[in-house]
């Protein structure tokens, strides 16, 4: 299968991320708060696109206290080899990245999608998935080659067809925010309202806005705020530890 590379070029960063770096194969950028922060977040990126595209979330972050680690997923930007559906190995990598405290998770289309698979799995205390993929819509986009990303595709197509995001969230406990636009032209809100009807977890919540497109909310400063708030409750409900 030919393999496409996104063409990208480097221009100076405003208000830069405390550290740029690999780890484990994965280029990060790391962004933390003045003071000891309250929490994390792993923010995931969506197909074809990379950790630049999220500095903004990043910062936003950073404001409200968190720390912050945005990645290129593989196969994307910097980071080595191919997307095989190691992604919840790498979640945890860049999990471990951040300041000893609680994690949240915040992914956007396939990033959503890798996001609600791996929160159960690394305990994170809160998700917000925007415009979740499901493994359809990314088995669908593989087959018809409508990705530019390197992808080993015998591997990814097995983890997809092993990780349906349904099933996975009705297992979940992790509190959910799932953000969808109901202009969305490439994943349909309805899939997103199925997910939260399927959801068992205490706290969830389904925000569907009307019109925007498929990359409008990730980037509105006002729904950044909303997730950003939503994790804080989650971190703040979160029970006290016993010392060891």
């Amino acid at each position: 299968m030919g393999i496409l590379t996104n063409r990208r070029v480097d221009r100076p960063t405003p208000d830069p991320p405390a550290r740029l770096g690999e780890h484990e194969g994965l280029a990060y950028a790391l962004w933390l708060p003045e003071r000891d922060p309250q929490g994390g977040v792993v923010v995931i990126h969506g197909a074809d696109s990379g950790k630049e595209s999220h500095f903004d979330f990043a910062r936003a972050a950073r404001a409200a206290g968190l720390a912050a680690v945005t990645y290129d997923q593989r196969g994307h930007g910097d980071s080595a080899g191919a997307w095989d559906g190691g992604v919840i190995e790498d979640v945890a990598a860049m999990a471990g990245l951040l300041p000893p405290g609680p994690v949240a998770l915040r992914g956007s289309s396939l990033g959503g999608y890798v996001a609600l698979l791996a929160a159960g799995r690394i305990d994170a205390a809160a998700v917000v998935a925007i415009c979740p993929a499901g493994a359809e819509h990314l088995l669908r986009g593989l087959r018809a080659g409508a990705f530019d990303f390197r992808v080993d595709r015998t591997a990814a197509e097995a983890f997809l067809a092993e990780h349906d995001l349904r099933l996975a969230v009705e297992q979940l406990s992790t509190p959910m925010l799932i953000l969808h636009a109901e202009g969305d032209e490439q994943i349909p809100v309805a899939h997103s309202a199925e997910l939260h009807a399927a959801a068992r977890m205490p706290v969830k919540r389904l925000l569907a806005l009307p019109g925007g497109h498929h990359r409008s909310i990730q980037h509105d400063a006002e729904l950044q705020g909303e997730s950003l708030r939503f994790i804080a409750k989650a971190f703040a409900g979160m029970a006290p530890r016993r010392p060891a």
